[in-house]
Protein backbone atom coordinates (compact mmCIF):
# COMPACT_ATOMS: atom_id res chain seq x y z
CA UNK A 1 0.00 0.00 0.00
CA UNK A 2 2.88 2.38 0.86
CA UNK A 3 4.06 1.42 -2.51
CA UNK A 4 1.10 2.43 -4.30
CA UNK A 5 0.39 5.78 -2.23
CA UNK A 6 4.47 6.71 -2.90
CA UNK A 7 4.03 6.00 -6.76
CA UNK A 8 0.82 7.98 -7.29
CA UNK A 9 1.93 11.08 -5.42
CA UNK A 10 4.75 10.64 -6.91
CA UNK A 11 3.07 11.22 -10.43
CA UNK A 12 0.93 14.04 -9.00
CA UNK A 13 3.91 15.75 -7.82
CA UNK A 14 5.97 15.58 -11.01
CA UNK A 15 2.43 16.10 -12.77
CA UNK A 16 2.53 19.57 -11.18
CA UNK A 17 5.93 20.36 -11.85
CA UNK A 18 5.93 19.28 -15.83
CA UNK A 19 2.60 21.54 -16.27
CA UNK A 20 4.53 24.78 -14.13
CA UNK A 21 7.71 23.80 -16.66
CA UNK A 22 5.41 24.61 -19.58
CA UNK A 23 3.30 27.67 -17.90
CA UNK A 24 6.85 29.22 -17.32
CA UNK A 25 8.15 28.93 -20.54
CA UNK A 26 4.82 30.56 -22.38
CA UNK A 27 4.93 33.45 -19.92
CA UNK A 28 5.83 36.52 -20.91
CA UNK A 29 7.13 38.26 -17.62
CA UNK A 30 10.44 36.65 -17.81
CA UNK A 31 12.13 39.99 -16.50
CA UNK A 32 10.03 43.45 -16.10
CA UNK A 33 11.37 46.52 -15.84
CA UNK A 34 12.27 48.16 -12.77
CA UNK A 35 10.33 50.91 -11.75
CA UNK A 36 12.65 51.70 -8.40
CA UNK A 37 13.38 55.24 -9.89
CA UNK A 38 10.51 55.98 -12.12
CA UNK A 39 7.62 54.46 -10.24
CA UNK A 40 5.60 56.77 -12.53
CA UNK A 41 5.88 56.35 -16.00
CA UNK A 42 3.29 55.55 -19.00
CA UNK A 43 5.00 52.47 -20.80
CA UNK A 44 6.04 49.60 -18.38
CA UNK A 45 8.19 46.71 -20.64
CA UNK A 46 8.82 42.73 -19.93
CA UNK A 47 10.49 39.94 -22.12
CA UNK A 48 10.06 36.59 -22.15
CA UNK A 49 11.59 33.81 -24.15
CA UNK A 50 10.15 34.51 -27.24
CA UNK A 51 8.81 37.87 -27.29
CA UNK A 52 9.12 41.16 -26.00
CA UNK A 53 5.61 42.96 -24.43
CA UNK A 54 5.41 47.26 -23.96
CA UNK A 55 1.81 47.57 -21.95
CA UNK A 56 0.39 51.27 -21.89
CA UNK A 57 -0.96 53.23 -19.26
CA UNK A 58 -4.62 53.38 -21.52
CA UNK A 59 -4.31 49.61 -20.91
CA UNK A 60 -2.94 49.00 -24.47
CA UNK A 61 -0.58 46.06 -24.81
CA UNK A 62 1.50 45.33 -27.36
CA UNK A 63 4.07 42.23 -28.24
CA UNK A 64 6.49 41.85 -30.61
CA UNK A 65 8.10 38.23 -30.94
CA UNK A 66 11.34 37.71 -31.78
CA UNK A 67 11.96 37.55 -35.26
CA UNK A 68 16.18 36.42 -34.87
CA UNK A 69 17.85 33.33 -33.69
CA UNK A 70 21.28 34.12 -34.19
CA UNK A 71 21.07 37.64 -33.10
CA UNK A 72 20.13 36.38 -29.45
CA UNK A 73 22.74 36.26 -27.11
CA UNK A 74 24.28 32.57 -27.08
CA UNK A 75 22.68 32.06 -23.29
CA UNK A 76 19.27 33.40 -23.83
CA UNK A 77 19.24 30.53 -26.71
CA UNK A 78 20.99 27.84 -23.95
CA UNK A 79 17.70 28.99 -22.01
CA UNK A 80 15.62 28.26 -24.44
CA UNK A 81 17.34 24.58 -25.19
CA UNK A 82 16.93 23.86 -20.97
CA UNK A 83 13.20 24.58 -21.09
CA UNK A 84 12.61 23.15 -24.06
CA UNK A 85 14.36 20.05 -23.16
CA UNK A 86 12.82 19.75 -20.02
CA UNK A 87 8.98 19.72 -21.17
CA UNK A 88 10.24 16.92 -23.58
CA UNK A 89 11.63 14.66 -20.64
CA UNK A 90 8.46 15.72 -18.24
CA UNK A 91 5.71 14.81 -21.10
CA UNK A 92 8.03 11.51 -21.99
CA UNK A 93 7.76 10.80 -18.20
CA UNK A 94 4.24 10.86 -17.45
CA UNK A 95 3.27 8.82 -20.34
CA UNK A 96 5.81 5.87 -19.39
CA UNK A 97 4.47 6.67 -15.73
CA UNK A 98 1.00 6.32 -16.81
CA UNK A 99 1.79 2.45 -18.00
CA UNK A 100 3.54 1.76 -14.80
CA UNK A 101 0.95 2.52 -12.29
CA UNK A 102 0.75 -0.94 -10.04
CA UNK A 103 -2.81 0.00 -9.69
CA UNK A 104 -3.75 -0.44 -13.41
CA UNK A 105 -3.35 -3.33 -14.75
CA UNK A 106 -2.25 -3.38 -18.53
CA UNK A 107 -2.27 -7.25 -19.95
CA UNK A 108 -0.21 -9.31 -18.72
CA UNK A 109 2.64 -7.05 -17.31
CA UNK A 110 4.83 -8.19 -14.88
CA UNK A 111 5.86 -6.11 -11.62
CA UNK A 112 9.34 -6.61 -12.79
CA UNK A 113 8.77 -4.19 -16.15
CA UNK A 114 6.42 -1.99 -14.31
CA UNK A 115 9.17 -0.94 -11.90
CA UNK A 116 12.05 -0.55 -14.43
CA UNK A 117 9.56 1.93 -15.92
CA UNK A 118 8.48 3.53 -12.85
CA UNK A 119 12.35 4.21 -12.41
CA UNK A 120 12.90 5.04 -15.91
CA UNK A 121 9.96 7.86 -15.24
CA UNK A 122 11.73 8.99 -12.45
CA UNK A 123 15.16 9.70 -13.78
CA UNK A 124 12.98 11.58 -16.88
CA UNK A 125 11.45 13.40 -14.03
CA UNK A 126 14.78 14.88 -11.94
CA UNK A 127 16.30 15.50 -15.22
CA UNK A 128 13.63 17.28 -16.24
CA UNK A 129 13.17 19.06 -12.45
CA UNK A 130 17.25 19.93 -13.05
CA UNK A 131 16.60 21.10 -16.33
CA UNK A 132 14.24 23.83 -15.66
CA UNK A 133 15.78 25.13 -12.39
CA UNK A 134 19.13 25.68 -14.42
CA UNK A 135 17.45 27.73 -17.43
CA UNK A 136 15.76 29.70 -15.04
CA UNK A 137 18.67 30.32 -12.99
CA UNK A 138 20.98 31.05 -15.75
CA UNK A 139 18.44 33.70 -17.14
CA UNK A 140 18.45 34.99 -13.49
CA UNK A 141 21.91 35.25 -13.48
CA UNK A 142 21.59 37.64 -16.64
CA UNK A 143 19.12 39.62 -15.16
CA UNK A 144 21.75 40.54 -11.87
CA UNK A 145 24.60 40.75 -13.84
CA UNK A 146 22.78 43.00 -16.36
CA UNK A 147 21.18 45.14 -13.71
CA UNK A 148 24.59 45.96 -12.05
CA UNK A 149 25.78 47.14 -15.15
CA UNK A 150 23.03 49.54 -15.88
CA UNK A 151 23.23 50.63 -11.90
CA UNK A 152 26.81 51.16 -12.52
CA UNK A 153 26.77 53.41 -15.47
CA UNK A 154 23.80 55.18 -13.91
CA UNK A 155 25.94 56.37 -10.91
CA UNK A 156 29.24 56.80 -12.93
CA UNK A 157 27.32 60.04 -14.76
CA UNK A 158 26.85 58.29 -17.84
CA UNK A 159 23.49 58.44 -19.56
CA UNK A 160 20.99 56.06 -18.90
CA UNK A 161 20.07 54.84 -22.40
CA UNK A 162 18.59 51.71 -21.58
CA UNK A 163 16.19 50.22 -19.10
CA UNK A 164 17.04 48.33 -16.15
CA UNK A 165 15.32 44.80 -15.99
CA UNK A 166 14.49 42.87 -12.64
CA UNK A 167 13.26 39.41 -11.93
CA UNK A 168 9.74 38.42 -13.48
CA UNK A 169 6.59 35.86 -11.92
CA UNK A 170 8.02 33.66 -14.77
CA UNK A 171 10.63 32.63 -12.73
CA UNK A 172 9.27 32.26 -9.58
CA UNK A 173 7.06 29.94 -11.07
CA UNK A 174 9.86 28.02 -13.20
CA UNK A 175 11.32 27.80 -9.92
CA UNK A 176 8.78 26.04 -7.86
CA UNK A 177 7.93 23.66 -10.99
CA UNK A 178 11.18 22.56 -11.08
CA UNK A 179 11.46 21.63 -8.06
CA UNK A 180 8.27 19.92 -8.14
CA UNK A 181 9.48 17.91 -11.24
CA UNK A 182 12.61 17.38 -8.93
CA UNK A 183 10.53 15.94 -6.05
CA UNK A 184 8.41 13.59 -7.64
CA UNK A 185 11.11 12.43 -9.49
CA UNK A 186 12.99 11.47 -6.36
CA UNK A 187 9.31 9.67 -5.11
CA UNK A 188 9.11 7.30 -7.96
CA UNK A 189 12.22 6.12 -7.65
CA UNK A 190 11.46 5.40 -3.98
CA UNK A 191 8.38 3.87 -5.15
CA UNK A 192 10.10 1.55 -7.78
CA UNK A 193 12.46 -0.40 -4.99
CA UNK A 194 9.24 -1.47 -3.46
CA UNK A 195 7.62 -3.17 -6.77
CA UNK A 196 10.72 -4.79 -7.27
CA UNK A 197 9.54 -8.89 -6.49
CA UNK A 198 11.42 -10.57 -4.01
CA UNK A 199 14.24 -13.08 -5.26
CA UNK A 200 15.71 -16.31 -3.37
CA UNK A 201 19.29 -15.59 -2.45
CA UNK A 202 20.07 -19.34 -2.59
CA UNK A 203 19.84 -20.78 -6.23
CA UNK A 204 20.29 -24.26 -6.98
CA UNK A 205 23.14 -25.61 -8.77
CA UNK A 206 23.33 -28.32 -11.30
CA UNK A 207 26.56 -29.69 -12.07
CA UNK A 208 27.30 -32.24 -14.87
CA UNK A 209 30.02 -34.82 -15.17
CA UNK A 210 32.26 -33.68 -18.30
CA UNK A 211 33.39 -36.39 -20.46
CA UNK A 212 31.95 -39.97 -21.13
CA UNK A 213 28.63 -40.36 -19.65
CA UNK A 214 28.83 -42.31 -16.19
CA UNK A 215 25.99 -43.76 -14.35
CA UNK A 216 26.31 -44.44 -10.56
CA UNK A 217 24.42 -47.04 -8.87
CA UNK A 218 23.30 -46.86 -5.09
CA UNK A 219 23.62 -50.02 -2.84
CA UNK A 220 24.40 -50.71 0.83
CA UNK A 221 27.06 -49.73 2.35
CA UNK A 222 29.39 -52.07 4.14
CA UNK A 223 31.80 -50.92 6.75
CA UNK A 224 35.24 -51.98 6.92
CA UNK A 225 38.02 -52.08 9.28
CA UNK A 226 40.45 -51.10 6.59
CA UNK A 227 42.91 -54.10 6.93
CA UNK A 228 40.92 -56.51 4.25
CA UNK A 229 42.78 -57.36 1.36
CA UNK A 230 41.98 -55.47 -1.75
CA UNK A 231 41.10 -57.75 -4.85
CA UNK A 232 42.00 -56.12 -7.75
CA UNK A 233 40.30 -57.62 -11.29
CA UNK A 234 42.18 -56.99 -14.48
CA UNK A 235 39.41 -56.49 -17.23
CA UNK A 236 40.38 -56.14 -20.38
CA UNK A 237 38.37 -54.65 -24.01
CA UNK A 238 36.04 -57.93 -24.84
CA UNK A 239 36.54 -59.67 -21.43
CA UNK A 240 33.37 -61.22 -20.74
CA UNK A 241 32.89 -63.42 -17.56
CA UNK A 242 31.29 -66.69 -17.73
CA UNK A 243 28.16 -67.63 -16.42
CA UNK A 244 27.95 -70.05 -13.76
CA UNK A 245 26.21 -73.00 -13.52
CA UNK A 246 24.37 -75.00 -11.55
CA UNK A 247 27.14 -78.00 -11.66
CA UNK A 248 29.97 -75.85 -10.81
CA UNK A 249 30.40 -76.86 -6.93
CA UNK A 250 29.32 -80.63 -7.91
CA UNK A 251 32.48 -83.19 -8.06
CA UNK A 252 33.13 -86.18 -10.58
CA UNK A 253 34.80 -89.39 -10.90
CA UNK A 254 38.11 -90.08 -12.04
CA UNK A 255 39.33 -92.38 -14.42
CA UNK A 256 41.19 -94.36 -11.77
CA UNK A 257 37.84 -94.86 -9.22
CA UNK A 258 36.80 -97.35 -11.92
CA UNK A 259 39.96 -99.82 -12.19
Amino acid sequence: MSTTLCQVMGFLVSSLGVVGCIMSAAMDMWSTQDLYDNPVTAVFQYQGLWRSCVRQSSGFTECRPYFTILGLPAMFQAVRALMIVGIVLGILGLFVCIFAMKCIRIGTMEDSAKANMTLTSGIMFIIAGLCAITGVSVFANMLVTNFWMSTTSMYQGMQNVQNRYTFGSALFVGWVAGGLALIGGIMMCLACKGMVPEESRYKAVSYNASGRNISYRTGPYKAGSGYEPETKTRKGPGYEEAPRSEDAGRSYPSKYDYV
